[in-house]
């Protein structure tokens, strides 16, 4: 078997896993539309604006709620006290 069928032969597989996965999402999403919708009147009673991505500090919540400040609230050179502080960058200046 030549390299270029064993290429396409992966590329073929891949094709078909991509499929498949595209095909489970929207069984999925079918199967929780109602539950997506009880969500959104949710968040529409409850009045919420965006999504919470952390609730530990506020810098990490959402970033574009953050202000560029608020991980040195004590000093510039304090110890990061949640560790949700290192999985998400400061916003953009």
């Amino acid at each position: 078997m030549r390299k270029s069928d064993r290429f396409l032969l992966f590329l073929a597989l891949m094709l078909a896993l991509l499929e498949v996965a595209r095909l489970h999402a929207l069984h999925r999403g079918r199967d929780r539309a109602e539950e997506v919708l009880a969500m959104t009147a949710m968040a529409r009673r409850l009045g919420l604006t965006d999504l919470s991505l952390f609730t530990d500090a506020r810098y990490a919540r959402h970033p574009s709620q953050a202000d560029r400040f608020a991980p040195f609230q004590d000093h510039p050179t304090s110890l990061e006290h949640f560790p949700s502080g290192s999985l998400v960058p400061p916003p953009a200046p």
